[in-house]
């Protein structure tokens, strides 16, 4: 998991009943960013399974050759998946207790193509009764973040009433059962075809990735909402956006390279 704080400040505030959270990078420690993001980026496209099977059989080039081939090579597409990751990895280390079952950039039509459907969903299993809460997330990533790609957001978190979409469940059991966790599949299936998802179970997350300062569009966002879903803000601010995206890119094939 990547830990923000190795290279990001954090400031937390209430916007009436929502949180907001705002991490900005150091830059003393922006190498540190740099290396910690490209280490953990390969899994996010490639099993690991996959790359270590690929290094035992074919050895160190094809091995960096497979994880090269699975990257992105456009500025867009590279800083929109970014932005995805890093909304993933925070929920992983920040939302207190959600997690992604699976890491859906995996399963890409195409390198150069943005994933389809919700961006983001992450599952909150209760132990005892096994049932499902729902973390629906839009990340977006700007070099300069504006009032529109925050309305954007919030149509794509308003879409299905609200709730993470039937397709985007039923791809992710669909993998679920492919990676053999059966068991987790099933309780998908549960809370789309037989219990049905309600509002109070679900959870939205604004995540956004930019070089200005997300703050004020981040905060008018949550205070314009109308709804009765619990909302979410998390601004992650880089000032040079587009370089720190190139230097991650770069860094994994070095990377890679020298494995």
């Amino acid at each position: 998991m990547l830990q923000f704080n190795d290279w990001c400040s954090s400031t937390v505030s209430a916007v009436g009943d929502y949180g907001l959270h705002v991490l900005t990078a150091d830059p003393a420690n922006l190498a540190i960013g740099i290396q910690t993001t490209a280490a953990i980026l390969p899994a996010h496209y490639a099993a690991e399974e996959q790359i270590s099977r690929a290094l035992a059989r074919l050895g160190k080039r094809e091995a960096a050759a497979l994880i090269q081939c699975k990257l992105p090579t456009t500025k867009a597409i590279r800083s929109g998946d970014l932005g995805e990751i890093f909304a993933t990895e925070w929920i992983e280390t920040h939302s207190g207790g959600y997690r992604s079952p699976i890491k859906r950039l995996r399963w890409k039509d195409h390198r150069n193509m943005a994933m389809r459907g919700d961006d983001v969903i992450e599952l909150f299993q209760d132990q005892q009764t096994q049932r499902l809460r729902f973390l629906k997330t839009e990340a977006k990533s700007r070099i300069s973040l504006a009032a529109q790609v925050l309305t954007d957001a919030r149509a794509g978190l308003d879409k299905d009433g609200g709730l993470p979409s039937p397709h985007a469940l039923t791809f992710m059991s669909a993998r679920l059962l492919e990676l053999g966790d059966a068991q987790l599949a099933d309780a998908i299936d549960d809370a789309l075809l037989k219990h049905g998802i309600s509002a109070q179970s679900v959870q939205h997350l604004l995540f956004t990735f930019s070089g200005n300062s997300p703050d004020p569009l981040l905060a008018a966002s949550l205070q314009a909402y109308p709804g009765t879903i619990m909302q979410r803000g998390v601004g992650l601010r880089v000032n040079d956006h587009a370089a720190f995206v190139g230097a991650v890119y770069d860094r994994v094939i070095v990377n890679a390279n020298n494995a």
